[in-house]
């Protein structure tokens, strides 16, 4: 029997049985899907995040936070002990240190104009925030020392707070509430999007660090700051020394540990490692195991319907079919069983991964030597889950099949 004949037959086997074939596909269906949606989110992620941290955490910079830390929702200790005059003595002391920016933040402040309102997460920086965080206005003017210096209520708006509050209308020279505090917009932020923790970054205002500290949120702590290093092959050394220095200023004694947590450019590429491998190794193992497990299944099926067909079977071999043909047949069945689902699945995968990367404002796309591994896996395991209900075809004795 030649290989058209052997697949003619088992297309019409496998439309005569709707409710078995489908199950046997859904296993190569939610594999492959799972495994070409992972990789292109992950891609598109990964490309986020390093996106971020090229824009915030450059190989010069150092990342010094206090004990609430700086990222938004974070435990708001309250022993925090960094102040201004920390930040200071460590710049006096450090010459290589060249640019430093304190932190203040409010995190999900109410912000509004009018009748229109926003919540924004509302930065208190210096007039050298520009310098350390690398981001700009794209109109307007940006922070400046006199200002800082008199705690002067100005702001820098972010797109999406500018259009929540304004509109269409020039947001320049207007006035915005933040915590009822009036502040006078004088500039709009670069945009930046969201960044590798999922946050619209365009959501924020920046205000001079001392407004902060005094009419928003009266402390005289910092949340933390981002100190830039002039020579990048000396930025563990620097580190070793803030701390040393800071260490000194708060009395800790010797076994004590930190109140405060100094984070290097060693240790963010050890983060970025590690979510690297989460994104590229640990999910796609989700995915490949979920192929793994409709193999399985599609073998069992494959079985039980080796022995409902066991009468069609042995009639095939008594008018003449060799074991190879019966054999071939079923281990055909199984084969394009696993590989229609795992077509399937490469368009639901691909599909579903470019509208929730649309959805997320990722930059992705369909990594099709991914999917197309996913398609092959989905092939082979075909084969593998067909082998054995192959081979039990095979062995059928036509007299015993016939009883």
């Amino acid at each position: 029997m030649n290989t058209s004949r052997l697949l003619a037959d088992g297309a019409r086997t496998l439309a005569r049985h709707p409710l078995r074939t489908g199950f046997s596909m859904l296993g190569a269906l939610v594999g492959v899907a799972a495994l070409t949606l992972v990789v292109t989110l992950g891609r598109g992620v990964e490309e986020r995040m390093l996106r971020t941290v090229r824009q915030l955490f450059n190989p010069s910079s150092l990342m010094l936070m206090s004990g609430s830390g700086l990222m938004p929702g974070g435990p708001r200790a309250p022993g925090d002990r960094l102040t201004l005059d920390d930040l200071a003595a460590v710049s006096a002391a450090l010459p290589q240190i060249a640019v430093w920016d304190p932190v203040q933040v409010l995190d999900a402040a109410p912000v509004r104009h009018g009748d229109a309102s926003a919540t924004a997460r509302v930065v208190g920086s210096s007039e050298r925030w520009e310098r350390a965080w690398g981001r700009g206005v794209s109109r307007g003017e940006s922070l400046d020392a006199a200002e800082v210096a008199r705690g002067a209520r100005v702001a820098l708006v972010g797109e999406t707070v500018a259009r929540a509050l304004f509109g269409d209308a020039d947001p320049l020279g207007e006035e915005l509430l933040v915590n009822g505090v009036s502040f006078r917009v004088i500039g709009l932020l670069q945009p930046f999007g969201t960044d590798a923790h999922g946050m619209d970054r365009d959501a924020e205002v920046v205000i001079p660090i001392s407004t902060a500290m005094r009419r928003l949120l009266n402390v005289d702590t910092l949340r933390g700051a981002k100190l830039v290093v002039s020579d990048p092959q000396r930025v563990e050394e620097t580190a070793a020394e803030v701390r040393r220095v800071l260490r000194e200023r708060h009395g800790l004694p010797e076994g004590r540990p930190d109140d405060f947590k100094l984070i290097s450019p060693v240790e963010v590429n050890r983060l970025v490692g590690r979510m690297q491998q989460v994104l590229f190794l640990f999910l796609p193992l989700v995915a490949g195991v979920a192929l793994l497990a409709g193999a399985a299944v599609t073998a069992a099926l494959s079985l039980y319907a080796v022995g409902a067909r066991t009468p069609e079977l042995g009639l095939r071999r008594a008018l003449g079919a060799r074991p190879r043909d019966v054999a071939v047949q079923i281990l055909l069945e199984t084969t394009v069983t696993m590989a229609a689902g795992g077509l399937l699945g490469l368009l639901v995968g691909g599909g579903g991964a470019l509208l929730l990367a649309h959805h997320l404002a990722l930059d992705a796309g369909v990594p099709w030597a991914a999917a197309l591994l996913g398609l092959g896996l989905s092939i082979l395991t075909g084969v593998a889950a067909g082998a054995l209900p192959a081979r039990r075809a095979a062995a059928l004795s036509p007299v015993e099949a016939l009883r």
